[in-house]
């Protein structure tokens, strides 16, 4: 989570990188803004915010604030 760019993208979102493929994807949308994805890559990923949206918007709040975020499991 690279809270930093929100001036950029403008919405809390997330960086994911699987192989050689990058993407930016909002939360807790799941679109992506940014790069791709696989279709079944992106199926899981988006499962995954959708699972764990409210932590992911909590962390997205804690980190602009300057906060410590809470770790997320990740996918499996």
């Amino acid at each position: 989570m690279y809270f930093f760019d929100n001036r950029r993208h403008h919405v809390p979102h997330i960086h994911v990188k699987y192989q050689e493929q990058e993407a930016v994807m909002a939360i807790p949308s799941g679109d992506i803004l940014e790069g791709s994805l696989k279709p079944n890559k992106l199926k899981l990923v988006q499962a995954w915010i959708e699972i764990h949206q409210d932590d992911l918007l909590a962390d997205w709040e804690l980190a602009s604030a300057g906060e410590s975020v809470f770790k997320i499991d990740p996918l499996k």
